[in-house]
């Protein structure tokens, strides 16, 4: 995104309902129009793309050092990269972001700030000296300066005023409402407008530059809809692209909308699948992990779009490298590594490459690690929910299997090997530690840190796994409350697909008769649909509210993640809702297995959907599990939020994990079944992104009672608890969490 046209989000709200899209014929018509330029291209447009590239970019500091994207500051990263030892591992770009452009030249076309970047094409001739290539930034449509001096447009007749839609309006992301947006759309019917955009890219042509990342592209960037529509303009850049005869790489930005990847795969190399990584002075940190999970939760919607002959899902930059600033632990960092590799995403790193930390170093240059990212084999999602599994098939039996802890409790994970469609492994590698395991049969077990991760290389037992009976459940034939209803989905199973649920306790779609053959642990797929993130708080017949955390780019094209569910004998019932915010529409929910599945031992209670009292409040927040959070907690002895059934299944010692939000200090008293109460002094920099306290606990077996508040004084913001056996028990069995 760029930083000085930085937006907040539209809010859910603006986004519940089912969005009008163009008649299958007409988009198809459209469509057909659209990539005829590219019908003679290559699998990857614009002569670059072959793999997802290495480099870095400035955005990530420019949001901590609003002065820093300078040509001096550039050429000093440029020789950074090449010193540091990053470049021998394939690190080769040096991206620009906005803010280096102070004017338009004689024919409208942007240039250079010379105060910062006093000779652009001498600054790109040093990075290429460097063995290395350079990206810039721009924006669809024509800013206002260029559009009032209306120049004339390059090898034409034609000026500026000449190409612009009428009435005018916003021609990207970052426009302003009425006829004067500032951002002005192209006309692209209009003779001259595809000569201007030739004219531009001609211009960063001839200063060298390798690749352009074109932002505030809608449908996306918060614009979900076609009322700016710059689906024309990525095709007038490619085609412009094209014809400079240089191989130059696009990536499109930013949360592009899924519908319209019939115009985005054949036209760019990349499309940015999310919103910003970094902070951006929401907290005090280049970025948090939050934004790192974000990222988990939208990619598997986008799973089925990638590849060496669609192009690369760009998950934003990786600020790994400037230790405490970037605002992950070391095990963060690596699982965000681990998840931009499996994705085969662009690995481009932020931050001060003069400042880069020895173990960030080693993180980015690990040559097993970044074979993964280059291997063409972009990973799909096996497992979801708080342990998710990534899977990557090579061929000829060989995997890249990446396991995950999206909690900040340890984990003792169990990955049974049929889940992944093999019968057992003859040989595992962990590429994080260059450490061969050796074979493993029926399941692999390991454990996890903190939001952790393990990746490995997996050299399959010959045989075949047997198919698992399964059976479909659609949403529209389901038990509908409230305001849920159906609704047209042309890329749901049977056209048909479930919306309006949520925001109250009635506005849920119960699915009343999933039979299970015996009592056990199931697989359940659910296929929904969002644009960002959304959240089911979904009960499996009168158990605990169970939580689904999602993400997605489509509401016409489902996304689809699978969690372990209890199902008993019989009949069962399972409702999806969310009372306090806002859950995806549902397609259809595919239940499958034989009741052996594994089940993670860790349980999460929502504070929003906990017992409340006082002036405490539920209600939305973006990166909160559940898509919402308990506020106004403390400040009075009532003013509680209280977790009445934290179940166990033995008598001991627990992780208890407590998920806050607080800018600046503030205090919180845990009390345990009755017991007196603890303090526990907690910090943040932000209410908008939850932060996580670990302690010991006792419980004992069956429900218990947690409370937290604060009877003086505010208390944090809660977002959930999760309680997790220790690590020692949970390897010998004896804390297993059982299906009830």
């Amino acid at each position: 995104m760029n930083a000085s046209h930085a937006v907040p989000p539209f809010p859910p709200s603006r986004r519940r309902e089912s969005r009008r899209h163009l008649p299958n014929l007409a988009r198809t018509a459209l469509a057909c129009a659209l990539v005829a330029f590219a019908a003679d291209a290559s699998a990857q447009v614009n002569g670059a793309g072959q793999k997802p590239y290495l480099g870095w970019s400035s955005f990530s500091q420019q949001t901590i050092e609003p002065a820093f994207l300078t040509q001096a500051n550039m050429l000093i990263q440029s020789d950074a990269l090449a010193s540091s030892g990053l470049q021998a591992h394939g690190y080769t770009y040096i991206n620009l972001d906005s803010g280096w452009q102070g004017s338009f030249d004689a024919n409208g076309r942007p240039t250079p700030n010379l105060a910062t970047f006093p000779d652009i094409k001498a600054m790109v001739d040093h990075i290429h000296r460097n063995g290395q290539k350079a990206g810039i930034y721009w924006i669809p449509g024509v800013e206002e300066p260029a559009v009032q001096a209306n120049s004339p447009i390059l090898g034409t007749s034609l000026h500026i005023q000449d190409i612009l839609a009428l009435p005018h309006r916003a021609g990207n992301a970052f426009g302003g409402p009425g006829e004067n947006p500032y951002h002005y759309k192209i006309d692209f019917s209009r003779p001259g407008a595809q000569e201007y955009i030739d004219s531009v890219v001609a211009l960063f042509s001839s200063w060298g530059f390798d690749f352009i990342k074109l932002d505030g592209v809608t449908p996306g960037s918060y614009s979900d809809d076609l009322s700016i529509d710059n689906r024309d303009d990525v095709v007038a850049w490619s085609k412009a692209i094209a014809r400079t005869g240089r191989p130059i790489w696009m990536t499109i930005s930013w949360q592009v909308d899924k519908d319209y990847q019939d115009i985005w795969i054949p036209h760019s190399n990349a499309r940015r699948i999310d919103d910003d990584v970094e902070c951006e002075g929401r907290c005090a940190t280049l970025t948090n992990w939050p934004r790192i999970e974000k990222r988990f939760r939208d990619l598997p919607g986008w799973q089925d779009a990638t590849g060496p002959t669609k192009g690369w899902n760009d998950l934003d930059s990786l600020d790994i490298g400037d230790g405490e600033r970037d605002g992950l632990t070391l095990e963060e960092k690596r699982s965000a590594v681990t998840l931009w590799a499996m994705a085969n995403a662009p690995m481009y790193l932020g931050g001060d490459l003069t400042k880069l930390d020895p173990a960030g170093k080693a993180l980015a240059t690990n040559d097993e690690v970044i074979a993964v990212n280059q291997s063409g084999r972009p990973a799909k999602q096996a497992l979801g929910g708080d342990l998710p599994v990534w899977v990557s098939d090579l061929g000829n039996g060989r995997y890249y299997v990446a396991l995950f802890n999206m909690n900040a409790t340890k984990a003792v994970v169990e990955l049974p090997w049929k889940t992944i469609g093999v019968t057992g492994a003859k040989r595992t590698r962990d590429l994080w530690r260059h450490r061969e395991q050796g074979p493993s049969l029926g399941s692999y077990r390991t454990e996890l840190p903190a939001h952790g991760t393990q990746l490995l290389l997996v050299d399959a037992l010959p045989g075949q796994v047997p198919p698992e009976p399964s059976t479909s459940y659609e949403a529209e034939s389901a038990s509908l409350s409230g305001n849920a209803a159906p609704a047209s989905c042309s890329g749901c199973s049977g056209t048909t697909k479930v919306g309006g649920l949520g925001l109250g306790a009635e506005n849920a779609v119960s699915v009343d008769n999933v039979y299970a053959p015996r009592d056990g642990t199931y697989l359940m797929q659910i296929d929904s649909l969002t644009l960002g993130l959304r959240s089911y708080l979904y009960q499996v017949n009168d158990g605990p509210l169970l939580t689904f955390n999602s993400g997605g780019g489509s509401f016409q094209l489902p996304s689809s993640s699978t969690v372990p569910v209890c199902l008993r004998r019989g009949y069962n019932r399972i409702r999806f809702g969310n009372a306090a915010s806002y859950p995806p529409d549902l397609d259809r929910i595919v239940v499958r297995g034989r009741g052996d599945a594994a089940l993670p031992a860790s349980a999460t209670y929502e504070a929003e959907a906990a017992q409340r009292g006082g002036s405490v409040t539920a209600g939305f927040s973006n990166y909160f599990s559940g898509l919402a959070k308990a506020g106004n907690v403390g400040g009075g002895i009532a003013n509680d939020v209280v977790f009445p059934a934290v179940t166990v299944p033995v008598s001991g010692k627990y992780q208890l994990e407590i998920d806050y939000a607080t800018n600046g200090p503030r205090s919180l008293y845990l009390t345990v079944n009755g017991s007196a109460p603890t303090k526990l002094d907690l910090d943040g920099s932000s209410f908008d992104d939850p932060v996580a306290k670990v302690l010991d606990v006792s419980l004992k077996a069956g429900a218990n009672t947690i409370r937290l508040g604060n009877p003086d004084a505010p208390a944090p913001d809660l977002d959930r608890i999760v309680v997790a056996p220790q690590v020692l028990p949970a390897w010998l069995g004896a804390s297993a969490r059982n299906c009830r």
